[in-house]
């Protein structure tokens, strides 16, 4: 196959039928977490994520979803 009969085929792929699953979820009290990937030689930096209003947010690095558990209201804090 040439390049441009893939380059082709990958322009007329439908790219909204593409799903992928978090790598895990994890469930919460707070709508603010950190993360690091597991921590260890397969860990990455500390990162601190907002959950926001949705009260979900996925890591960029790891990709682990964060969900925060029903009955729990945003805006309350760890300390």
């Amino acid at each position: 196959m040439t390049a441009g009969a893939a380059a082709a085929i990958m322009r007329r792929r439908e790219r909204s039928g593409i799903v992928t699953e978090p790598f895990e979820i994890i469930t919460v009290d707070t709508d603010r977490v950190a993360c690091d990937g597991g921590g260890g030689a397969l860990g990455h930096p500390k990162v601190y994520l907002n959950l926001g209003e949705e009260g979900r947010v996925e890591c960029p690095y790891c990709s682990r979803l964060y969900v925060l558990r029903e009955g729990a209201r945003a805006g309350t804090h760890a300390h």
